[in-house]
């Protein structure tokens, strides 16, 4: 039976875990030098949810294409939803178009460094706003991802993992060096939660991490349900068909050509090509064809 340990005051021991990262951090392009912060934060949007097989090819072909804010601005919205491909989750596409916009107009073709005002750009959240400051400028700041959160929930509070919390920023703040290492070491305990301190089949072995309170306690069972997302069959998967189809013509298509993309359930496909609409990755012609967003007057 596993031995639930008191609570008592803990951290992470940055010297260790910084010396493991040295040589264990994955060889990603967007970490290498001479990568621009407008480049990291490509990274971020491409990386929301997706997995960095699926999108190391298309940020590498993004920024060899569009390197800089101004020339992702100056891109048609057709153009941007076709590099985009198959990463998913394509209004990320438009709003990283809008957000490029903004920066190349209102910023100098700069990213902001301040988390605040990089809050105050299109399609920029309270994650994606740290991990830019953090990883593109090195400022001291928390970066909480899932990742992070499964890493502190298990070394300092024992706990096989834990829900989102408005504690996590200060939890984490509260960890980070107070020196110049405190970005590397955000880095490093992101890395450590995606490669080692995994949410299923933790590579305890490997861990570098000296004190683990889940370790110590006997690796409690987690709390939080196991939530399996679905693709197969659901409106997700329909948009990507109906968007498959526009991507893949140079001319505006009817209504019949996407009718084919998904033709078990009218009903289903057209609530998904109506929320294309709504969302405005697709438009519909003046004749009552369709096109991507940006090309339907081409």
């Amino acid at each position: 039976m596993a031995t639930i340990l008191p609570e008592r005051v803990m951290t992470i021991d940055a010297g260790e875990l910084l010396r493991w990262y040295s040589h264990a951090q994955r060889d990603l392009p967007w970490r290498r030098n001479g990568v621009t912060p407008w480049q990291i934060l490509v990274s971020e949007f491409m990386l929301q949810q997706t997995p960095v097989a699926r999108v190391e090819p298309i940020w590498l072909a993004w920024i060899e294409r569009w390197p800089t804010p101004s020339a992702t601005a100056a891109a048609g919205s057709a153009e941007v939803l076709r590099a985009w491909g198959k990463l998913g989750y394509p209004r990320r596409a438009k709003r990283l178009h809008e957000c490029a916009v903004t920066i190349a107009a209102d910023h100098g073709d700069e990213v902001p460094s301040d988390v605040e005002t990089l809050l105050g750009l299109p399609g920029i959240g309270a994650y994606t706003a740290r991990a830019v400051a953090c990883f593109a400028y090195a400022a001291r700041v928390p970066v909480v991802d899932t990742n992070v959160r499964r890493v502190v929930a298990r070394a300092v509070h024992g706990r096989a993992d834990s829900p989102a919390s408005v504690r996590d920023l200060d939890e984490v703040a509260a960890l980070l060096p107070e020196d110049e290492t405190a970005p590397r070491f955000s880095a490093a305990l992101m890395e450590l939660g995606a490669t080692v301190c995994v949410a299923r089949g933790p590579r305890c072995g490997t861990c570098p991490l000296s004190e683990c309170r889940w370790r110590s306690a006997g690796y409690p069972a987690g709390t939080l349900a196991k939530r399996v997302q679905r693709y197969a069959g659901t409106d997700r998967e329909v948009r990507g068909k109906l968007l498959d189809v526009l991507r893949g013509s140079t001319t505006t298509v009817t209504r019949s050509e996407l009718d084919v993309a998904w033709p078990a359930d009218p009903a289903q496909r057209d609530r998904a090509l109506d929320s294309l609409l709504v969302d405005g990755l697709v438009e519909q012609t003046a004749d009552g064809r369709f096109a991507l967003a940006g090309e339907g007057d081409g």
